[in-house]
């Protein structure tokens, strides 16, 4: 029987619109939500999952089909709203049973950064707080543990006219910030039982669109649990 549980865990606000004052890039952005990291992010959570003490069965659960074992690209998307969904779940769903390795997880992301290269070194570490370790990645395979997220709300915050405002010519056009709401659901097995376990996450995904490229790019990616509302 599966057990489940949910964490609700706080982001930090931003605490002046100072910051939104960016110049060139999202460097500073970045840097301002990473101030008061909230919790463990999802690459370094513990190894194998496990139920919380009277958690209540997750009977008749729904849940997305597995990933086929060759991840297939990201489609291309003129819509930031769906690009930004498209981006959630490539973070998000895994399967370590499937064959795919962490590589081909954050390829297929990397397909779709900043075709200019300037935000593709701050990517690079975003995608490290967001997928495992190869040395986790393991130790996750042997629980045959698999993550994805139920996506409740794409929107793009309140803060984010903002900080187009205030950056003057900072932003390309088409650039816009979507914070993405939703659960991470993990499962696997520990001892031979089945275990859920699930989580609600928050984040941020900053996305150049139409009509600076006729289709969207993906150029950075806020702290778990600290998007910008």
């Amino acid at each position: 029987m599966l057990g489940q549980t949910r964490i609700t865990r706080r982001g930090v606000l931003l605490t002046g619109c100072a910051v939104l004052v960016l110049g060139a890039g999202l460097t500073g952005l970045l840097a301002s939500l990473d101030d008061g990291a909230a919790g463990p992010l999802p690459g370094n959570a513990p190894p194998a999952p496990t139920a919380a003490a009277g958690a209540s069965p997750a009977l008749g659960e729904r849940t997305p089909t597995p990933p086929d074992a060759d991840l297939a690209p990201l489609p291309p998307r003129a819509d930031g709203e769906r690009f930004a969904g498209d981006v959630a779940r490539a973070l998000f769903d895994w399967d370590t049973a499937r064959g795919t390795s962490l590589a081909e997880h954050k390829g297929r992301l990397l397909a779709v950064a900043d075709p200019t290269g300037v935000e593709s070194p701050g990517l690079v570490s975003d995608l490290t707080m967001y997928l495992p370790t190869d040395q986790t990645w393991a130790s996750l395979r042997q629980y045959r543990t698999r993550q994805w997220i139920e996506i409740t709300s794409v929107v793009v915050p309140t803060l984010w006219a903002q900080a187009v405002a205030e950056s003057g010519e900072g932003f390309a056009p088409g650039t816009t910030a979507y914070t993405v709401t939703g659960v991470r659901h993990r499962t696997g097995v520990d001892d031979g039982e089945p275990v859920h376990v699930q989580f609600d996450v928050a984040f941020t995904v900053f996305a150049v669109c139409e009509p600076t490229y006729p289709q969207c790019y993906l150029l950075r990616i806020s702290q778990l649990d600290n998007p910008l509302r």
